[in-house]
């Protein structure tokens, strides 16, 4: 007879145990799909593209962010992450997938010169453990963190996971800036609940701005709209199926 659960943190686990292993993303048990996903950099998927988002560039050039540290969460091949160290940051970029980080060093490499004004170092892991007071190897304060595309790929109490590493790593007045599927243009709107009834993310959760406003409400709103649409010829990604919203920590 078990009677394991404690913490929050078991009872995080738990819930994890109710979704089939081939449903898992985000912990490191993922890092096999993600693998195959990344194999292939010939498939036509838009952010394999060698771009960093429109809205992160629009945020450094309007002088909403300035150059400090940051932490880049599911860096995939490095497009933001160099982007950020060619703009002047000191970066942690972490994925679960060995395949986008061998990707990403690559084309660190190949950028050289670009990015010489900042420095990059790849994690390979789950960003919630690499940053937890425990294993300490991704440690804050940081200026910015960066989350493209990652947290939509999170169940619904791994919120409560994203959560707590904002409240570890990010300093006091820095800046926390994500992407992530729009409802009513890609992703699932099923309700939370529907997903432990029948595991599986659906390719990845829906949210609303209200949705967005309430689980950050712990935050101060800077700026969030939809991701504006590049043309292909542009230096810069952009999917109007994205919400991109930027929130300050209170100092």
């Amino acid at each position: 007879m078990d009677r394991d659960i404690r913490t929050v943190e078991d009872v995080l686990r738990l819930l994890d145990g109710l979704f089939a292993p081939e449903a898992d993303r985000w912990s490191e048990g993922g890092a096999a799909w993600w693998d195959g996903f990344y194999g292939d950099r010939d498939r036509p998927v838009p952010f394999f593209a060698a771009k960093p988002d429109e809205n992160l560039v629009s945020y450094l050039d309007r002088g909403l962010i300035a150059p400090g540290r940051a932490l880049d969460l599911g860096c995939g091949p490095g497009r933001n992450a160099l982007h950020l160290a060619a703009r002047g940051f000191e970066v942690d970029a972490v994925d679960l997938s060995p395949a986008a980080l061998a990707w990403a060093e690559e084309r660190a490499r190949e950028a050289g010169a670009a990015r010489a004004s900042g420095a990059v170092r790849f994690h390979c892991g789950d960003a919630f453990a690499l940053t937890s007071s425990d294993a300490g190897r991704l440690s804050g304060p940081y200026d910015l963190v960066y989350d493209s595309g990652c947290f939509h790929h999170l169940p619904p109490h791994r919120r409560v996971s994203h959560l707590a590493l904002l409240e570890r790593v990010l300093a006091p007045g820095g800046y926390f800036a994500l992407t992530c599927f729009a409802a009513g243009r890609m992703g699932s709107e099923l309700p939370d609940a529907a997903f432990y009834r029948e595991p599986g993310l659906h390719g990845g959760l829906a949210y609303t701005p209200q949705s967005l406003r309430r689980i950050f409400a712990g935050l101060e709103e800077v700026e969030l709209r939809a991701m504006r649409q590049q043309p292909a010829d542009s230096a810069l990604f952009g999917e109007e199926f994205l919400w991109t919203a930027l929130f300050r920590r209170r100092g």
